[in-house]
């Protein structure tokens, strides 16, 4: 059973998993960058996050903030990686696609404006026996009211479980 959701602290979907885990009662947190920052500035300071010691992994030298990303999936059992089917690949999103195969975790791509996107989450959870979840996509820059809508639907999963 799920109980806790870790996320890197980002605009938008991150920081959208982090609010609906902590209303839902699971323990919230994660790894993200150094110095807390995130597209707005700096991650606030009651996201319960820890910083990494770099802002890239050696691995993914070319994305930014990977080491955090890396990070999450690494101690995390499952990742879930929530955006809109419309948007142009980003390299965070791909980036922690990438990490689930390298760690091999289950990974389940969706998109929070898909009706079913509830009902197929909560099947891949109780199918993969999720007890520890990494919550990555695009932040508010890329995907302009993500947050929102991961938030209503994770609210929705969470609050069912």
């Amino acid at each position: 059973m799920l109980a806790a959701v870790r996320s890197g602290g980002q605009t938008g979907v991150d920081q959208a998993a982090l609010r609906a885990a902590a209303e839902a009662g699971l323990a919230a947190g994660g790894w993200c960058p150094p110095g807390r920052t995130c597209d707005d500035g700096v991650i606030p300071a009651w996201f319960p996050l820890r910083e990494t010691p770099q802002e890239r992994s050696p691995e993914a030298p070319e994305v930014p903030r990977s080491q955090r990303t890396e990070w999450n999936v690494r101690d995390s059992d499952a990742v879930l990686i929530l955006r809109p089917a419309a948007l142009e690949k980003d390299a965070g999103s791909e980036w922690a696609a990438r990490c689930a195969a390298r760690y091999r975790r289950p990974l389940l791509v969706c998109d929070p404006a898909d009706p079913g996107a509830a009902a197929r989450i909560r099947q891949w959870l109780h199918a993969h026996a999720v007890k520890v979840l990494n919550v990555a996509g695009p932040g508010e820059r890329k995907a302009p009211g993500i947050g929102a809508r991961v938030e209503a639907l994770l609210r929705v999963v969470f609050g069912s479980l």
